[in-house]
């Protein structure tokens, strides 16, 4: 069994890291695509290797040489790289290819081991292997029998995303037996190549091939094997990821990034803070009925959204505004209020953030929940100019109910104190929406009352990106105002505004779904030998590490070993010298296997 690897191409889309060197040679963590193939190859026995060059050449013949500890090494040279495509390349390589049974691969890729160890255990003679498509995934895609026939080739221009859930991706690793390439490939490829000429793909002759009544090439289908095609800048920071040289690095990468992770489809998210069951099918249809619409036309400005925002939370439009998100909103406060901001921490780090550090006056609770009541707010509540409280707190869950918090406004309305209140979560408490203070009569109660929430969060739409502030206060509001612009909301934003007012009860219902499937989750986490869940009535739970590991330590471990993916709590005020971690309460199946695997751990 040999290898061939086409490496000629320039990689232009890849820029600076192409500009003197061919793609193969691009670094990913400190080392090139070609050393990472060079060591899989031997590995798994091959110990001959054709190398098809052209652009950068002697950059490449330089780094990898004429062996690789007992791997022989011949190239092959493509001198019209730059006006030929890879058909051109392994018809430079034909004599070679009939030579031996034989790996074909392209010189982009980065994979695991186990892919040409699976491939070179089956028993089938020449395969294609193929992964189910991801929207990560470009280029080629074929469908597949059930007996691992491939029934159709479909490059870009034939790429339907309709049938999307059909497809399978080509990973550009192939074996081929030297039969195969003798009497079938390769006479299809010169043929091909005199018809249609050099500008073409290798993938192009085996759509032909597939056609043909004796099927020779089957599919070989991955079952979560690693591996990624580097094409352009994203994919490289995309596969550093992916392939990250220890669990340490995997998380400060992932850490990095702050979302985009439908990138990473085999990664379960309990860091970032998503209601699983709504929007509903329903609703998700009816956006996507108007997608097109929506995409190519401007959403309207601050007024219609206010008037949307309005309707949604029964109040009136002039006491409610609409924000990029509740980050934009809470990026104005520290501009629209003056003095000094009393809060409770630890805390969501994007209030002190926007506000100032040196505008907070810091309260730790001194016990091992966080917890705190509303006699200590009115103790903090004193050494400040605003009293600034997340309700459930982010990350403790602690809870102050409707009758308390509307005592604490009705105080701090008589010592002259503004009062900031966030209740992203407060949808998931035991009595859901009626803890809400987003009421009319209440905002015209407490003019010294400003709330904030988050509709990403607690809708489970934060690619929508949306946030509301309210609040009586015409100075207050006058003043955020000006910090947001006309179109800060999308159009996909403005539409879910629009309709939401139709799906209100399926909202409820799936509010009251997390909160009972939070209380099982709680009871299930208990069960933990070495963590110490602490009760929530948010969608997320605080948990202290007592036993085993570091907060650190178990992050890393379950998301390098399980890509489970939590929140570390380590660094942050407040936890200093504790071991603390933060779990979102998913649905029942992703709860359950989260909980299978820290029983794994035990």
């Amino acid at each position: 069994m040999q290898a061939i690897i086409l490496a000629a191409g320039m990689g232009s889309r890849l820029g600076k890291y192409t500009k003197e060197n061919t793609k193969c040679m691009l670094e990913l963590n400190g080392k090139t695509l070609v050393s990472y193939a060079l060591e899989k190859l031997y590995s798994v026995g091959i110990r001959k290797l054709i190398l098809v060059v052209g652009y950068k050449k002697d950059n490449l013949i330089a780094h990898v040489g004429s062996r690789y500890k007992d791997m022989k090494i011949e190239y092959v040279e493509n001198p019209i790289y730059d006006k030929t495509n890879n058909i051109y390349s392994l018809y430079l390589a034909k004599d070679k290819l009939v030579e031996d049974d034989t790996l074909l691969l392209e010189s982009d890729l980065i994979f695991e081991e186990s892919i040409l160890q699976k491939l070179l255990s089956d028993n089938r003679e020449s395969l294609a292997v193929v992964d189910k498509y991801q929207s990560w995934m470009d280029g080629t895609a074929v469908t597949i029998d059930d007996e691992d026939n491939i029934t159709g080739f479909f490059g870009k221009s034939a790429f339907n995303f309709n049938d999307v859930q059909n497809y399978y991706k080509t990973v550009n690793i192939y074996k081929f037996s030297k039969d195969f390439s003798k009497n079938t490939y390769v006479p299809f490829l010169e043929a091909y190549s005199k018809a249609m000429g050099d500008n073409e793909y290798y993938e192009s002759v085996l759509k032909l091939i597939v056609t043909l009544e004796r099927q020779e090439l089957k599919a070989l289908r991955l079952d979560g094997q690693k591996w990624y095609e580097i094409d352009d800048v994203q994919d490289k920071t995309n596969a550093e990821i992916i392939f990250a040289k220890s669990a340490k690095d995997k998380l400060k990468l992932i850490q990095k990034r702050y979302g985009g992770y439908w990138r990473f489809p085999e990664l379960k998210d309990y860091c970032y803070l998503v209601n699983p069951y709504f929007p509903t099918k329903k609703m998700q249809d009816e956006m996507k009925a108007y997608f097109y619409e929506l995409l190519s036309q401007y959403p309207s400005g601050q007024g219609t959204q206010r008037l949307l925002a309005g309707k949604m939370f029964g109040i009136e439009p002039e006491n409610i505004i609409v924000g990029n998100g509740a980050a934009e909103l809470i990026r104005g406060l520290g501009k629209a209020i003056d003095g000094t901001f009393s809060l409770v921490f630890p805390t969501f780090n994007e209030y002190p953030e926007s506000i100032g550090y040196d505008r907070v006056i810091q309260f730790i609770p001194e016990n091992r929940d966080f917890s705190y009541s509303i006699d200590d707010l009115l103790s903090l509540a004193s050494k400040c100019d605003n009293l600034l409280l997340i309700n459930p707190d982010n990350p403790s869950g602690n809870f102050i109910e409707k009758n308390k918090l509307l005592e604490l406004a009705n105080k701090l309305l008589d010592m002259n104190k503004i009062f900031i209140l966030d209740e992203s979560f407060v949808d998931f408490s035991t009595k859901g929406e009626e803890e809400t203070l987003i009421t009319q009569d209440i905002l015209d109660k407490y003019p010294n009352l400003v709330i904030i929430k988050s509709i990403s969060k607690s809708y489970g739409i934060p690619g929508a990106r949306l946030g509301v502030l309210a609040t009586s206060n015409k100075e207050i509001m006058s003043k955020i105002e000006k910090e947001v612009t006309i179109w800060n909301i999308n159009s996909f934003g403005e539409y879910f505004l629009q309709i939401i007012g139709k799906y209100k009860k399926d909202y409820k219902k799936a509010s009251i779904q997390i909160a009972n499937e939070r209380d099982r989750f709680y009871n299930r986490l208990k069960e933990i030998q070495y963590l110490r869940p602490i009760y929530s009535q948010a969608n997320y739970f605080l948990i202290e590490v007592i036993d085993k590991f570091s907060a650190t330590k178990l992050t890393e471990i379950l998301l390098d070993k399980y890509e489970l993916y939590i929140k570390d709590l380590t660094g942050k005020i407040g936890f200093e010298g504790k071991e603390y971690i933060r779990v979102a309460v998913k649905d029942f199946d992703d709860n359950e296997f989260f909980i299978e695997k820290l029983k794994e751990l035990e």
